[in-house]
Order: C-alpha cells, then sequence, then structure tokens
C-alpha cells in the first residue's frame, strides 16, 4: 500500500466526541447516557436526512439529535444547558493518539473529509491547534447530503486530483470505512475500542488500534510489496 495521501474522517477519529458532554458547564444530566444517545441520534438523523433529501447541515442536525437524546431519557435540559453543550461542539477534544500520528504522516498531503459543517470543523480544527496538518478541510455541506453516499467520498478525489485507489481513507467509524471501500478507497479502521468487524462485505485493508500506528503500518506494507 503506497498512498499518495491520506484521507481522515473527523468526529470519532481526530476528534472525541464524548469528551463534548465534559466540555458542558452547569448541565447535571448523566453525560454517560446522554452522549451515547446524542451520538446515536445524531448520526440516525443523517442516514433519515440523506434518504429523505432533506438536508440540514450538521449543526442542525446535533442541535435535532440533542434535544431528541434529552427527551428519550427525560432529562429536562434547560436552554442555557443546551447552549453549553452545542458551544462545546466547536471545541471537541482530541484523541491522544491523534497529533504523534498526524506528525508521522506528514509527507503525505492529509485531508479532512467530514458530516460536519464548515463552520464545526473549522472551529474543532483551530481549538486543537491542527491547522498546519491538512491541506483541505472538505463538508458535505458542498453536496448536501451525507455519508456513506458516494458523492460524499468523491469530495476527496476531486480535492486531491487524484484516484481513489492512490487515496488511503482512516476513520474509527465502521460504517464510515465500509462507505469508503465500496467507493473504492484503501481503508484503514481506526479500532479503538476492539469492536468486531461489520458484516456488509466491505471489510478494511488494515486496522489499527491508534492514529499514531499507521506510518509503521504503511512503512512495513511497503517493505514487504518490495
Amino acid at each position: 500500500m503506497k498512498p499518495r495521501a491520506i484521507i481522515f474522517d473527523a468526529y470519532g477519529t481526530l476528534f472525541d466526541v464524548r469528551s463534548v458532554v465534559h466540555r458542558a458547564r452547569n448541565t447535571q444530566a448523566d453525560l454517560v447516557l446522554l452522549s451515547t444517545a446524542w451520538r446515536q441520534k445524531q448520526i440516525e438523523y443523517t442516514w433519515r436526512r440523506a434518504l429523505m433529501k432533506r438536508y440540514a447541515d450538521f449543526w442542525q442536525v446535533t442541535g435535532e439529535a440533542l434535544r431528541a437524546a434529552a427527551e428519550k431519557l427525560q432529562i429536562k435540559l434547560s436552554q442555557a444547558e443546551f447552549d453549553s453543550l452545542m458551544e462545546a461542539y466547536l471545541a471537541p477534544d482530541a484523541y491522544a493518539d491523534a497529533r504523534t500520528g498526524l506528525d508521522s504522516l506528514r509527507k503525505y498531503p492529509l485531508v479532512i473529509l467530514s458530516n460536519g459543517s464548515s463552520a464545526m470543523l473549522d472551529s474543532a480544527v483551530r481549538a486543537n491547534r491542527f491547522e498546519t496538518y491538512f491541506s483541505r478541510i472538505l463538508s458535505v455541506d458542498a453536496i448536501e447530503t451525507y455519508k456513506p453516499a458516494p458523492e460524499v467520498y468523491a469530495l476527496g478525489t476531486g480535492a486531491l486530483g487524484l484516484s481513489a485507489d492512490e487515496i488511503l481513507f482512516v476513520s474509527s467509524n465502521a460504517r464510515d470505512v465500509a462507505g469508503a471501500k465500496a467507493f473504492g478507497y484503501p481503508t484503514c479502521w481506526c479500532n479503538r475500542s476492539g469492536e468486531p468487524e461489520d458484516c456488509i462485505g466491505f471489510a478494511p485493508d488494515v486496522i489499527s488500534t491508534g492514529l499514531d500506528q499507521i506510518a509503521n503500518i504503511l512503512s512495513r506494507s511497503n517493505r514487504e510489496s518490495g
């Protein structure tokens, strides 16, 4: 595997979405339950909106998902609590392995391709001082649909001017890896939590448990291929 560029997913891959609830202020809710339900609803709503062809950007979807998750858990969020949780989504913590991993891959053009809105992604990148790593930050705002639609993955090939097989796609989300693989990308699944593989028929090419392993995986692959 000798990629000419690498594309990263953002939320769940570079940025820890679970960190968001812990950044919020003055919230009395069960943060673990709320974080899980919020993320589930967020992903569900992107799929539903994509299938219905009723696009709303990720900021709106995230707010809708938070209200739905709170209602499901019978958590009464004040407007101040709601605003604090949403504001925290603009500065999620990066995973501990993200910066080391990105440092080790600087010789490649690096790109983010995400469901996040342009404003959300720019804010998260700035908050973690990741600006110097990425040549492009690509949002689905450009085409108004969500992963795993093939049109989303085509944003990467178009931006880089490369064919899919020349680009490594990295994500911690199995559904995203499957979508990228179906599109034609070689894929790396960053499986930090040891989840079982999906059985949908689009297995990742390589699996790591952290972004800081990818450079070594690529080096080893190149040596083995001669």
